[in-house]
């Protein structure tokens, strides 16, 4: 089939390859990001400082982690698919394709009952302050109404780029970015409609894009095609799945909860810190991007190669991988630090909000390549079905770090002191990847040979 050609990316320049792959994704993730960051935005401009924090503070924190935790789970069928379509099984491809849809779809709904209905306790839980609860629970609860298209959309095109098909999930992307700009001027500026409104409009926008992307999967994808009456879960299947993306899942998640648990300390520094704080992370947000964009592309160039049995091209994008990441990496920290006071007015007029937000710049920007190295290399090792390590690395450098440092360490104290728990614990979770990659990469290259 052609699409099978087109898309193999077991052969070709490494790098060109991987660039090719990446800035679709990078776009897309651009887009993806632009929903709430437009959301942020209008909302913050026009329904003040409060609705502003209540969409990006603690309701933040946990759309976060329950959207990373599921797409976590979503990278097993990636990877799955990919090491598939690099082997050239594509009986197999099919299998995994259908068992992972189905499960986005009863995930999605699962877990939007729970959470509509789970929200509350959790918001308490992060102290979210008492002028901030009504309209967070609203935004909250909005969103998870639509959480099974968020999630159908997301699986939908993390199958396509696990054949190398990064572009058609962009094109998605780019249009339902722009339905969701016009609904958010139309129910928060014009309707006065508030954080509901931010919320039902990407709502609309996210159910468009699960439509899109699957009428792509059940007609426009030759040599895999979605179908509804195969539409099942192999129990065989779904346990390969679960092996890479549950261990994927939990690291993930930990960014969030250790977040979370900031978020508690932030909480209680009033509503200018925490507006600060939302505004700088949109800001932040375009490095992640970048850095998501990259792991995303070495797992599917890593899974196909890795099907095929070529070890050597895996070497060569991991060492390429990383340097184009740290590179980028260094000149955003200089751009950050530059132009976070120009930025930082993009979401908020408030003077002492954009000095707090500048203040944040200065803590966490220096420090983005360091963590570049622990993406790449847990990316690479998940393509090769090896997951236990990064996550236990995560969860005690990530998550137990910062418990440890914000309820022991520094409990109460300045913002500066709260903070610097994020670039520390990159550092400390880059050197444990890193050495437990120089330990098992030979062996693994071993076993594909």
């Amino acid at each position: 089939m052609e699409v099978r050609k087109n898309n193999d990316i077991t052969t070709g320049v490494i790098w060109k390859q991987i660039l090719i792959f990446f800035f679709p994704i990078l776009v897309g993730a651009f887009f993806q990001t632009l929903y709430n960051t437009v959301d942020a935005s209008i909302v913050g401009k026009s329904a003040g400082s409060e609705a502003l924090a209540s969409v990006g503070g603690s309701s933040g924190q946990i759309l976060n982690f329950v959207f990373t935790f599921f797409m976590g789970l979503a990278t097993g069928a990636t990877v799955i698919i990919a090491q598939y379509f690099g082997a050239k099984e594509y009986d197999r491809v099919d299998d995994s394709l259908h068992t992972a849809y189905t499960f986005a779809v009863v995930g999605g709904l699962a877990l939007g009952v729970i959470g509509f209905f789970g929200v509350k306790p959790f918001l308490v839980l992060l102290r979210t302050p008492d002028n901030l609860m009504a309209n967070s629970i609203l935004y909250v609860r909005t969103l998870f109404v639509g959480l099974v298209f968020t999630l159908i959309y997301n699986i939908g095109s993390g199958i396509l780029r696990a054949i190398g098909d990064s572009k058609r999930p962009l094109y998605i992307l780019m249009s339902c970015c722009g339905l969701n700009i016009a609904l958010d001027v139309f129910f928060v500026v014009i309707l006065k409609m508030g954080v509901f409104g931010a919320g039902l409009a990407t709502d609309i926008s996210q159910a468009f894009s699960a439509f899109l992307i699957t009428f792509l999967l059940m007609k426009k994808t030759p040599g895999m095609e979605l179908s509804l009456r195969k539409l099942h879960i192999n129990p065989v299947t779904l346990g390969m799945i679960l092996k890479i993306g549950l261990p994927t899942a939990i690291a993930g998640s930990m960014f969030s909860v250790s977040n979370m648990i900031v978020q508690t300390s932030l909480n209680q520094m009033g509503v200018s810190v925490v507006a600060a704080w939302t505004a700088y992370g949109r800001i932040d947000a375009l490095w992640w991007m970048i850095n998501q964009a990259f792991s995303v592309s070495i797992t599917t160039f890593v899974g196909q190669n890795y099907g095929a049995g070529l070890s050597e091209r895996i070497k060569k994008a991991n060492i390429q991988v990383i340097m184009m990441e740290v590179g980028i990496g260094i000149v955003l920290s200089i751009g950050f630090i530059t132009m976070a006071p120009i930025l930082l007015r993009l979401f908020a007029d408030n003077k002492e909000v954009i000095e707090i937000g500048v203040s944040i710049s200065k803590i966490l920007a220096p420090f983005y390549s360091v963590f570049a190295i622990a993406e790449i290399l847990s990316a690479t090792l998940r393509a090769e079905n090896y997951v236990m390590v990064s996550t236990v690395t995560t969860l005690l450098g990530i998550c137990a770090y910062r418990v440890v440092w914000v309820k022991f360490i520094v409990p109460g104290e300045s913002l500066q002191k709260i903070l610097s728990c994020y670039p520390i614990s990159w550092t400390i979770v880059s050197v444990l990847v890193l050495i437990y990659f120089l330990f098992k990469q030979p062996k693994v290259i071993k076993e594909i040979k």
